[in-house]
């Protein structure tokens, strides 16, 4: 299929205009499962509007089915085949991913309401479907901790930055995020809010996201 022209800015992408990159620059900004959910995001009848914002805004979606699925095993008894068919008929309505993407979304609530819940069984169900779907649209098959902390490798491309997009800076390694969570974990053990709250605000500058529960700290990235 073809998809719309690719605008930048609202302008036509074109070598005459200057606004001109390839995917390879594009992914050196951003992982391949987010330039593909930014892509599909759209009716392919449609124009894909390039900016930093949509790719961001396509991260955030895709990075929020990976937090529903985080902690599961899909592998119980499959539930939901009402989304199923949703998301069958909304395909076979001439590809229509945004719908389908509208459905995907639905099941990714349901399976966190089912986690907040305590029903286990139901979420990991739930999260087989949700696993089956997204991969018809070649998404949604990496290990969710491993996508929500991955880093992407750095990078400075000039012509990026007149479109509006930032050069890309080196995140903290893991190495370095565990070790300032062990070292927040100790002023937090020794009621020192104050260093604790420092290094959240540390790692937050750094995008990353804690998020503390009575099993200890885990982390993503932003």
């Amino acid at each position: 299929l073809h998809n719309g022209f690719v605008r930048v800015n609202e302008e036509k992408m074109s070598k005459s205009l200057g606004n001109f990159f390839t995917a390879r620059e594009v992914l050196k900004q951003f992982a391949p499962e987010v330039l593909r959910y930014f892509i599909l995001a759209s009716h392919y009848r449609s124009p894909l509007d390039y900016t930093e914002q949509n790719l961001q805004a396509a991260k955030n979606a895709l990075d929020g089915f990976y937090i529903a699925l985080d902690k599961l095993e899909p592998v119980a008894a499959r539930a939901g085949d009402e989304f199923a068919r949703e998301f069958h008929e909304a395909m076979d309505d001439d590809f229509n991913t945004p719908k389908a993407f509208a459905v995907l979304s639905a099941l990714a609530t349901e399976i966190n309401r089912a986690k907040a819940a305590g029903q286990t069984a139901r979420a990991n169900g739930l999260a087989v479907v949700l696993r089956q779907l997204g991969g018809i649209l070649g998404l949604l098959q990496a290990d969710p901790e491993e996508h929500l902390k991955q880093v992407i490798s750095p990078a400075s491309i000039s012509s990026n930055e007149t479109f509006g997009m930032p050069s890309v800076t080196k995140g903290l390694s893991r190495q370095e995020i565990e070790r300032l969570i062990a070292q927040r974990a100790e002023a937090r053990r020794q009621k020192n809010w104050t260093e604790s709250d420092r290094i959240r605000a540390e790692l937050e500058r750094a995008g990353v996201i804690l998020e503390d529960s009575a099993s200890g700290t885990s982390w993503r990235r932003a």
